[in-house]
């Protein structure tokens, strides 16, 4: 292995986060035959192939997450030691792309981002909005922030709190028909309460968004199961005593890929999550 260049490393890191060579060339200000060239030469002072070469492009490989997420910490290194000769204390910097529900990107992330800003004005993180599980193994995302019972084999995190569900309905609605979950909501845990107790063929409607469910409710459609802290000061919504069980509350998992449980910087990053998310229990409690 030849001795490493941190000009060729900072052209693969950019080509990762832009997601094409193009994209990395118009960030760096380089043609795309620059790029390609220090690439080449990244890959052989390590030794080995950092991306697949596809027809679509250049494709980080799976197996070279881990190579990525020291680069990245390289990169903080470099810019820590700028900021020590200048006699300052290195802040808590970079990139970082979460992926969470669109009812917590919608309703919570926000205000916790608009915080974490106030406190970490260097750090930029990225909202990926879905309810599918993103694989992080690819590096769609570093950090998750999701409710779920249990957390996905190969990811490993913390559940600083729970998110409370209630039934909810429009105001003359309450004995109107249940609104059933789709796609990633049947395995929740309200779900499990409730689908036993429906008539196959049952439920009046769904979705797979608690922020649709809640509008349908709000249009008289039929009641449903949704987290308090989205329905509980709506006007145009009642709750209803319908016998559901506190285990229905549902964790909030702050977590990463395996491999990269260890990275300096996405230790602090998900410790300042979950600090935000135990700052604000009450709101996602009953």
């Amino acid at each position: 292995m030849h001795r490493l260049n941190w000009d060729d490393l900072q052209f693969v890191l950019a080509v990762v986060e832009a997601g094409s060579v193009a994209g990395a060339s118009r960030q760096m200000g380089v043609n795309h035959a620059t790029v390609l060239r220090r690439i080449a030469a990244f890959e052989e002072s390590v030794g080995t192939q950092v991306f697949d070469r596809t027809p679509r492009g250049y494709v980080l490989r799976p197996d070279r997450l881990r190579l990525i997420a020291a680069a990245r910490e390289v990169g903080q290194a470099v810019q820590s030691v700028h900021q020590l000769a200048q006699g300052l204390d290195a802040p808590l910097a970079g990139h970082v792309r979460v992926t969470s529900t669109d009812t917590l990107c919608q309703s919570l992330l926000p205000e916790i981002l608009a915080d974490l800003h106030q406190s970490a004005g260097e750090l930029r993180l990225s909202l990926i909005s879905t309810n599918s599980h993103l694989n992080l193994s690819r590096l769609e995302a570093e950090l998750t922030l999701r409710p779920a019972p249990v957390l996905p084999e190969g990811l490993v995190g913390e559940s600083p709190v729970s998110m409370a569900f209630a039934a909810y309905a429009a105001p003359g609605c309450n004995n109107a028909g249940w609104l059933g979950f789709d796609g990633a909501m049947r395995r929740s845990r309200p779900w499990a309460w409730l689908e036993p107790q429906l008539e196959p063929g049952a439920a009046i409607g769904s979705a797979d968004s608690f922020l649709v469910l809640r509008e349908m409710v709000a249009q008289g459609l039929g009641r449903a199961l949704l987290p308090c802290f989205i329905a509980r000061n709506d006007p145009r919504l009642v709750r209803l005593d319908v016998g559901l069980p506190p285990e229905t509350a549902t964790p909030i998992w702050v977590a990463c890929h395996e491999e990269l449980a260890d990275v300096p910087r996405l230790i602090r990053v998900r410790g300042l999550l979950c600090q935000a998310l135990r700052d604000r229990a009450a709101q996602l409690g009953p």
